[in-house]
């Protein structure tokens, strides 16, 4: 599969394309955590899923073939799971959303479902462990809907974080 007819979000994860806004996955990751919180519209590259994004209109869908792309290339993998290990280090470096309900909440559904869809489900385990020593560690600040996540192949109602 070549590049072009892989698409756009393989790209960006393999690191030859760009987002929406013409950055490069390198910039991207290098995001301070300021920038990580407040920069709305990358998440979807980062973590892309098969149904669009209600936050940001315009985000990159996921179809099966870019998926398949994602998962077969080592390099894509690569940059999806440094993008995993960003937020782990964003989530443990900041306490804003360790709160009842925060945006961050629905950015982790979105983490956990991107991952155990692209890495598989032992990914997404680990990332909502990390996660939920976080929140232990922090006094369990987080209400209890949110951190409800079973791992199904369907998406998650509510929050899962």
């Amino acid at each position: 599969m070549t590049e072009a007819s892989a698409g756009p979000v393989h790209a960006f994860l393999t690191g030859r394309g760009r987002d929406g806004r013409g950055r490069s996955l390198a910039e991207v990751l290098a995001f301070d955590d300021a920038g990580i919180e407040g920069v709305h519209d990358v998440i979807q590259w980062l973590f892309p899923l098969a149904e669009p994004s209600r936050a940001v209109p315009g985000a990159p869908v996921l179809g099966a073939a870019e998926a398949a792309a994602i998962r077969a290339d080592p390099a894509a993998r690569a940059g999806f799971l440094a993008a995993r290990d960003r937020m782990l280090r964003f989530y443990a470096g900041t306490d804003g959303w360790l709160t009842a309900l925060d945006h961050n909440h629905l950015r982790i559904t979105r983490i956990l479902t991107a991952l155990r869809d692209l890495a598989g489900l032992e990914e997404a385990k680990a990332f909502h462990a990390a996660v939920l020593r976080l929140n232990d560690r922090a006094g369990s600040p987080v209400n209890p809907g949110s951190l409800e996540y079973g791992g199904r192949r369907s998406r998650p109602k509510q929050a899962c974080v």
